[in-house]
């Protein structure tokens, strides 16, 4: 399965009044494989996620997913292709317990997610689901701990249970271990790796560390060019990428 391509950019190119964001870049990225986009400020990392999950039109080039267009595709269409993005802002209640947080995802999979009228008991039949998304993060303990309580990496947790209980085939993950520190950074990055099992992660994350423990292939960009490709080992010691980190690598 690893050698067949998931998501594929031919060309991509995004243009904002003469300024070139993206440009020409083209992607493949494996099924199976996590994927990881990295390049200095302003490379346009986050300007290729937001192509890719239709936030953003392109101005050339096309997206294929699964060996279809969905180049003009709408962003809830992508979601229901299984593509989900995650972490680039919270999203998770803070006033709902974390088993609560987890069984709302579950209810939108369900397409019940307007049914607020239902009664508590209708959504009991999705907590053995939602516990075992909580094992999986390890936050099984903290079922019943309202959200806003919860340390930041463990609410990062929550947000990847939430996304899973969205049974993505590809997750987008946008800075996952930003704003952590250090012992949080250890622990998520090892619940990504946990969770990408059978899936697919295709992830932008300025922690090089990371990038080097979780990464299959890694992606470089620089000014909205792919820079070089390869494994952690043949990007970081190419010239090309070195100089382009000068003075921002870890």
């Amino acid at each position: 399965m690893n050698g067949q391509i998931i998501l594929e950019t031919r060309g991509l190119t995004k243009e904002f009044k003469g300024f070139v964001a993206v440009d020409n870049v083209s992607l493949k990225v494996r099924r199976g494989t996590i994927h990881a986009l990295i390049g200095p400020n302003g490379a346009g990392k986050t300007t290729v996620f937001n192509l890719l999950t239709k936030f953003l039109e392109p101005t050339q080039g096309i997206i294929l997913y699964n060996g279809e267009d969905i180049t003009r595709e709408k962003p809830a269409q992508i979601a229901r292709r299984g593509i989900v993005r995650s972490f680039q802002i919270s999203a998770v209640f803070p006033h709902l317990t974390v088993l609560e947080n987890v069984r709302i995802a579950l209810q939108r999979k369900l397409g019940t997610a307007f049914h607020f009228w239902r009664s508590e008991k209708s959504l009991e039949v999705l907590n053995d689901r939602a516990l075992e998304l909580l094992a999986a993060v390890d936050l099984q303990d903290h079922a019943h701990t309202v959200t806003v309580e919860l340390p930041y990496g463990r609410k990062r947790a929550l947000e990847l249970a939430t996304t899973l209980a969205l049974e993505p085939e590809l997750m987008l993950l946008d800075e996952p271990t930003q704003g952590m520190g250090h012992e949080d950074v250890g622990r998520v990055a090892e619940l990504i790796k946990r969770v990408s099992a059978n899936r697919t992660v295709l992830m932008v994350e300025h922690n090089l560390n990371v990038v080097a423990q979780l990464s299959d292939t890694i992606t470089v960009l620089n000014r909205g060019q792919v820079l070089a490709e390869g494994s952690y080992e043949e990007v970081s010691n190419d010239p090309k990428v070195l100089e382009a980190y000068v003075g921002t690598a870890q």
